[in-house]
């Protein structure tokens, strides 16, 4: 009978189940920081190039080259910045440059990147992408010419 009680209160071992459980969550815990991290920087990356591609279309002349100025300006920008995405897209609205002079008016873009987080998916449920998409605005010069 001795045994089996000395058997019951026996810890030796739990240590280590601990300790590798602990390690277990913190690794997750570290993941998922680290996804937070991109996302959020990936966030601030596409608003800075909506901004920055939204201003060199409403500095073009043209529709024409203000959709070039921005979709160049917006691949610039992803690849500055060091975004890793798995896809992207730029949405140009230059429909104010008919609008007649004197009349305020701008020029809008929306940049989308699917961020690739697929490295981090260690953990289940933790998706292989997130969308990130912003959207700015840039204002015409109303008095010139277009």
């Amino acid at each position: 009978m001795r045994n089996v009680t000395r058997l019951r209160h026996d810890d030796s071992g739990t240590a280590v189940v601990e300790a590798v459980w602990a390690a277990m969550a913190l690794g997750a815990l570290l993941l998922l920081l680290m996804a937070g991290g991109r996302v959020v920087v990936a966030r601030q990356a596409v608003e800075a190039t909506a901004a920055q591609s939204a201003r060199a279309a409403s500095i073009a002349r043209t529709q024409n080259e203000a959709r070039v100025a921005a979709e160049g300006a917006a691949t610039t920008g992803i690849s500055e910045q060091g975004l890793r995405c798995v896809t992207s897209q730029v949405i140009v609205d230059v429909s104010e440059f008919a609008a007649p002079a004197g009349t305020p008016a701008s020029v809008q873009v929306t940049v989308r990147c699917q961020v690739d987080l697929s490295d981090l998916t260690a953990i289940p449920g933790m998706p292989g992408s997130v969308d990130v998409s912003a959207t700015a605005q840039s204002p015409l010069d109303t008095y010139r010419e277009r």
